[in-house]
């Protein structure tokens, strides 16, 4: 993939994450994967054009990128996999 492509990937979906958080709407939530998305692809065109502190930037989006995830709860934990696993 090009840097070109990557660039327009994460700002792209950079962008429906936004809208859809803002939304404020039962889907809201899964603007996190949108953001997740962005985030790779963002890394990706770091890397490629060799751009330290957006590398560094995107890092650190990811990481709230995955608190949202998590406290939007769409990753799984242990104990939500053990609550699961209990009630099947």
């Amino acid at each position: 993939m090009t840097a070109h492509s990557l660039e327009w990937i994460g700002c792209l979906l950079g962008l429906v994450g936004a809208l859809a958080l803002a939304s404020n709407t039962k889907a809201s939530r899964y603007g996190w994967w949108a953001f997740l998305g962005a985030n790779i692809a963002m890394i990706g065109f770091a890397v490629t054009i060799n751009a330290d502190g957006l590398l560094l930037q995107q890092v650190g989006f990811m990481g709230t990128t995955l608190l949202g995830l998590y406290r939007a709860r769409l990753l799984p934990t242990r104990r939500r996999i053990k609550l699961k696993s209990e009630n099947q």
